[in-house]
This record gives structure tokens, sequence and C-alpha cells, in this order.
């Protein structure tokens, strides 16, 4: 492969749904980083070569594979672990000043415990962690971004309240081999959706046990993440300096009218999806949200179980996992309409039936390729200002956003959400005071979108997966990418950019 520059005098009008148009160039502060993300899973492939252990999604996706939309799996996906060096190319050339990638606990740990650790997943990890430092661009760590080894799994996963002390053990050794070179880390992505949609729904393990395993599932990976962070404080934090967050998904939730049963609503699924997990790490009292207690405590009472189905933590929990941040990690993509639900009298455990609420999308909003994902760029703005006000203003890394097209190259509405949900964080910062200290387009690359297979593409590059090589190609939307990269500017109406192409 041979780097073709063209530059190319593109002009884009595009309309920018819910803001205003204007000629002022608006600007971050020179402080503010971009940054682009993917996942291992998604992207690497080599699910069984040099000492891996099979991940939940490797057996997930080879026993069904008739659940995933177009019955594909992540065998080879993008081939990033052949392929690392030419991924940090094309982070050198977008001009970001960091890349989250996350690490693949079977690559490390292919059993999942701590006594056999494979050299060779750690050598991968080295290599791509040095050749980044080697670009400039700062590594952003996740250690876990959902593919959990299989052998844990059969232990009872997420279920098991053991998981907590394996993770820990699996952390003790991302921080021995890279924390020297790591000053970011992630505990987990999302445990909203692995726990509500893999343990309480079809994603892989596929627990299909909502309102039970789900949150069990959460109360672990709580207490999972406590324990990490404490680890680091105690026996990293003085040596590496560097700082531990988790990254939790909001969607916002607008009362679908301005009364007060629609705002308590809309309130109480706000609490149900991000409270969940932000409310024990990031208010002064710790715990659940008091909403969520109380409305699965009396569910689980009128439903005839001897106990709540929602876990309790002990005291020493709850002081552990309260305060477990330096920064927070947040992505967000869209926004629904709630309104309350009638499920007062369901005998069905489940955590749509706890929460109590209806949720919806307008028909005008302009849509993806994900039926969930409508571009509302205003929802952005007020989920960032709702977290500052329900959680004193915490340090923000937004870690991920981003919108899902059909393949090909020309691809004006990724500039036009780009643009429009950059100017609502410009709002929130500059405006309302949000504290966001960076911002992380998913993805680089087209990748493996779980259930939806490669049906979904949400990268900056396309990936070509008829070609062996997975030829990556840039999209329009990564010429405007790195045009904002470089100059922490968003360029006007009428822009002129380099467009980068790779040919043979």
């Amino acid at each position: 492969m041979k780097l073709q520059i063209i530059v190319t005098i593109l002009t884009v009008i595009w309309s920018r749904t819910n803001a205003s148009i204007t000629n002022t160039k608006l600007c971050f502060g020179e402080n503010f980083r971009f940054g682009v993300a993917t996942a291992s899973y998604q992207i690497e492939g080599g699910w069984n070569v040099s000492g891996k252990g099979e991940s939940i999604w490797d057996r997930y996706t080879h026993e069904h594979p008739e659940r995933v939309f177009d019955h594909n799996n992540g065998d080879v996906a993008d081939d990033s672990y052949q392929r690392y060096k030419e991924d940090v190319k094309l982070l050198k050339e977008l001009g970001v000043n960091f890349y989250r990638f996350s690490i693949s606990w079977p690559r490390i740990l292919p059993t999942g415990f701590i006594n056999d650790v494979n050299k060779d997943g750690i050598r991968y990890y080295n290599d791509l962690i040095d050749e980044l430092r080697r670009n400039d661009i700062e590594p952003l760590v996740t250690m876990y971004h959902w593919d959990l080894p299989q052998i844990l799994q059969e232990l009872g996963g997420w279920t098991n309240p053991v998981m907590a002390d394996y993770f820990a053990d699996y952390a003790k050794v991302l921080f021995n081999e890279f924390g020297d070179r790591v000053q970011f880390w992630l505990t987990f992505n999302e445990p909203l959706s692995f726990c509500q949609d893999g343990y309480g729904g079809n994603d892989a393990p596929g627990g299909q046990a909502s309102g039970f395993e789900d949150y069990m599932c959460g109360h672990n990976v709580l207490r999972a993440h406590g324990k990490v962070y404490t680890l680091y404080n105690k026996e990293y934090r003085d040596q590496q300096q560097g700082s531990v967050g988790i990254t939790l998904d909001i969607a916002w939730m607008e009362p679908i009218t301005t009364s007060q049963e629609d705002q308590d609503a809309a309130e109480t699924a706000r609490q149900f999806t991000y409270g969940w997990f932000a409310h024990p790490i990031l208010t002064d009292e710790g715990d659940y949200p008091p909403i969520m207690r109380k409305r699965i405590d009396e569910n689980s009472k009128r439903q005839n179980f001897a106990r709540s189905r929602l876990p309790q933590f002990t005291s020493e929990e709850i002081q552990e996992i309260k305060g477990s941040f330096d920064f927070l990690g947040l992505n967000h993509y869209t926004t629904f309409m709630v309104s309350p639900g009638d499920n007062k009298t369901s005998t069905v455990p489940s955590f749509q039936n706890d929460m109590g609420v209806k949720t919806s999308q307008k028909a005008e909003w302009p849509k993806s390729n994900s039926t969930w994902l409508k571009v509302v760029p205003w929802g952005f703005r007020k989920a960032l200002n709702w977290v500052k006000n329900t959680y004193n203003n915490p340090n923000i890394l937004v870690t991920e956003n981003g919108i899902s097209l059909h393949p090909g190259l020309h691809d004006p509405k990724r500039v036009n959400y780009i643009d429009g949900y950059l100017r609502a964080l410009h709002d929130a910062i500059y405006k309302d005071k949000c504290r966001v200290i960076g911002y992380t387009y998913w993805s680089l690359l087209d990748n493996f979108e779980w259930m939806r297979g490669y049906s979904e593409r949400f990268g900056l590059y396309e990936v070509d997966y008829e070609s062996p090589s997975r030829t990556r190609t840039p999209r329009l939307s990564a010429s405007y990418f790195r045009a904002i990269a470089t100059t922490g500017c968003l360029p006007n109406d009428y822009i002129n950019y380099v467009e980068y192409t790779l040919t043979d």
C-alpha cells in the first residue's frame, strides 16, 4: 500500500438539525483533546492465534450465527492484530491527540486467571502502545470492552461475585505490564449495555434474564471497578501517576410533555439507565439511586420474592465505590422521548417493568443506519448539563460519539452529525460551563457492530471486508475530522481541507 495525498478543495454545504447556521468559527481551548476509538473484539481478529483464549463473543457468534444480523463474527474483523501499524499510520494522518482502544482479557489471560499469562498477548499490546508513543499519540486504554474469557462465563460470568476479584487480578497484570506508558485507564465500557443486553437480553452471553442477571452483573461490575481503583491508589498511583475512570453511556431522556408526570418519568429513566452506575460512584452518599432501590424493592415484594432482585452493597463496598474516579468517560449517541408506562401491576420481572416508562423517538428526527440512533444534537447538550447538575460537574471525557451509515466514501451526513454534536458540545462547555476535557469519535474504522455484524458502518475509514488485506479508505468525514483535530476548530460552512485516500 502507498499513501497518496490528494489535495482537493471540497465545498460542503449541509443542513444542521436543531442548530443555527453561522459563519463564526468555533474553536475549543488549546488543552482540549481530540481522539478516536475502537474495541478489541470489534477490530482485532486473530481470535485463536498466538495463545489467545476464547471469549464469550467468540463462543456466542460461532454457536449462534443466526442471531447476528448478517450471520458474521469477529474472527478476522479488521485484522488489526496484524495491521496495527497501518492503523497507527491512519491515526497520525488524522492528527488526533489520543487513541482509545481496549485490551482483550482472553488475549492476556487465556483462561481468565492470573496463573496463565500469555506472553504473546503482552507483546502485541506493548508493540501497539510503543507504536502510538513513537507517533506522539496518547494511548487511552479500556480494560473491558465486553469480551469476557469464556472460561469465566462458565463460572457464571458477571453474575458471580468472585468476578470482582478476578478482574482486579487482570487489572494488576495490565498496570504491571503497561502502566509505565499508559496514563489513562478506563475499567469498563458501558456496563449498562453489556449487563442489560448481555445478561438481561440477547447479546453475548445471551442471558435473557432481565430483572435478575442484569442487576447481578451491574452489582459485581461496580464492585470490581471499586477494587481496581483502590488497587491503583495503593500500589501504582505514586509511581505511575496515571488516571483511572469508567465509561458510562447516556442517551438523553426528554419528557414527552412539560407535565410533572412526564418530567418524573424522564428523571426515573435517567436514574435507571445512567444513575444505576453513576450514583454509586459520583454521589457523596453512594449506593444505588433511591428511585431505583424503591421501585425494584416494591416490585420484588409484590411479585412474592423473598428479597429484592436488586442486590445490596455492604457499607464497606459503598465506601470503596463512591468517589472511585479521576475522570468520567461518557458515551452519547442519541435522544429518546419519555412518558409514564403502564407496568405497575406486571408480574413479569424485568428491567423495563421496574423502570416503568415508555420511550420513543420523533419521526422527523434524521435517521442513521441504526434503528435506535436518531440525530438530535440538542440532546447531547442537555445530557452534559444534567450530569453537571446532578453529579457536581465532574471532569468528563467524551469517549464515544458517532453515527452509522451505509457503506460509501461520500458521507456528508456523518460530517453533519459530527459538526452538529460538536457545536452542542461547544455550547455545553463555553456557555454552560460543563467540564469536558476531550472528544472521541466512534470509530476510527468500520468494525463488527455486535449483533448487527458489519451492516452498520461507523468508521471515518471504510473497511473493505471482501479484500484479504481489509483495505482501509478514508471517507469525506475523515478529512473533516482531521481539520478539526489539527486546528481545534470547526470549519465554517464553506470549507477547504485536505482529503487523504489510500491507493495501491
